[in-house]
């Protein structure tokens, strides 16, 4: 039987840009942990209906989650993505480049904690989160964006449902309690409008107010 997700990609074509950034993650050699492409699109619509100028991506791995919120920046609008590892960011910038958005995105190597403390510190702000990097530090990452945050700002974490482990309670691993703790954040911090999506691996979903 066909699955709520699976009607939902047979209604749209395929996306051949996107398909050539999974590709090369797999001939990189990496795990292709990119966003569903349902998803995907979502980040396009919430980017352009919410006028986003200035983006922050924390994890980049190859590109396909920067195209998707790129193609949604208003005129003028800027992308700076923070990734751990110089090999995915190179890729990343590679496949960004050969979709035209070589010129509008950024990246900053090393662990995304020690760059968000040097933005806050630089006094950056911005006006749409994407997080889809380590698991374990969800939680912080989600206070930072909120601390980056312009008011009517954009936040949006996936893989919030970890393949089923977060609705499992006989795990209990440091990413899935750390996931939990992400996902009741988002729910119940007044400082938020949230919502929660749990089509393919979840995604959380905010407005800071």
């Amino acid at each position: 039987m066909t699955t709520p997700e699976q009607y939902g990609e047979e209604l749209y074509a395929e996306d051949e840009q996107l398909n050539i950034v999974k590709q090369s993650i797999l001939d990189s050699g990496m795990r292709d942990v990119s966003i569903a492409p349902g998803y995907g699109r979502l980040l396009t619509l919430l980017a352009k209906s919410s006028g986003a100028k200035s983006v922050l991506e924390i994890g980049a791995l190859g590109g396909y989650s920067g195209i998707c919120l790129a193609r949604g920046l208003a005129e003028g609008g800027r992308l700076l993505s923070l990734e751990l590892k110089e090999e995915n960011a190179s890729l990343a910038r590679s496949n960004m480049t050969e979709a035209g958005y070589g010129e509008i995105v950024d990246y900053r190597i090393g662990p995304a904690l020690d760059s968000l403390i040097e933005l806050d510190q630089q006094g950056e702000r911005f006006d749409f989160f994407f997080i889809d990097a380590d698991k374990e530090n969800y939680p912080v990452y989600l206070e930072y964006a909120m601390k980056l945050a312009l008011p009517g700002a954009i936040i949006a974490g996936d893989n919030t449902l970890l393949r089923g482990r977060t609705l499992n309670p006989e795990k209990n691993g440091p990413a899935v309690l750390a996931m939990r703790k992400f996902n009741e954040m988002i729910a119940r911090d007044e400082r938020l409008l949230s919502t929660f999506l749990p089509a393919y691996d979840g995604l959380a979903l905010a407005m800071v107010k």
